[in-house]
């Protein structure tokens, strides 16, 4: 009797664990949440990045020779004496230009990647630089008159006149023109590079 008493609680005790584990092995439902968010993707088109990349492209280059004829008038006893300090310069140096890709804007590129074509407007090309080269920039001569003072500062002002003259000089032998030509070329190559086909390169006008 005590034996089958013993059994019956064993049952029981089982039974209840059983239940236990059966209502916690069951799934809890979850409240609704209070809150969302998604992420939204806007496709954007990776050809002005990779435009961008190209920041500053340099694509024309002049190398040129200028002659500087500097003088520095002076005036002695109320105009009836008249003296120079002059200076002749053998400037030669190089001119840089090119477009500013890093100018672009978004409105700049339009693409229709099934149709695997692109058009992009190119900012205006610019000179970016003047650079005297010293190792052949030379004064060739200079003359002081007797009742003349040496200005110090004559030759440095006429390098910096001579870097103007030089950019002016390339403007006008169509630097900024060929730098158009040269960098539509590169940017249309680098597009073609990415799979587009038909590649439209429209060039600002400086």
């Amino acid at each position: 009797m005590l034996r089958a008493g013993f059994v019956l609680a064993a049952v029981l005790v089982a039974a209840a664990g059983f239940g236990v584990a059966y209502r916690w092995s069951k799934p809890v439902p979850l409240l609704p949440p209070l809150s969302s968010e998604q992420v939204v993707v806007k496709p954007t088109p990776n050809v002005i990045l990779a435009v961008r990349d190209l920041q500053r492209l340099e694509s024309a280059e002049l190398h040129m020779e200028r002659v500087m004829d500097v003088r520095n008038k002076e005036s002695h006893l109320f105009g009836l004496l008249t003296s120079e300090d002059a200076l002749l310069l053998v400037a030669t140096g190089d001119v840089v230009a090119g477009v500013d890709l890093a100018a672009m804007k978004e409105g700049d590129v339009e693409t229709d990647w099934k149709a695997r074509k692109v058009k992009i407007v190119l900012p205006p090309p610019k000179i970016f630089s003047t650079r005297l080269d010293n190792e052949h920039t030379y004064v060739y001569s200079r003359n002081v008159d007797l009742l003349a003072r040496r200005k110090e500062t004559l030759e440095s002002e006429a390098r910096t006149q001579a870097e103007k003259e030089l950019a002016k000089a390339a403007t006008d032998a169509g630097i900024l023109g060929r730098a158009n030509r040269n960098a539509s070329r590169t940017v249309e190559g680098l597009v073609r590079a990415l799979g587009y086909e038909h590649v439209e390169i429209v060039v600002t006008q400086p």
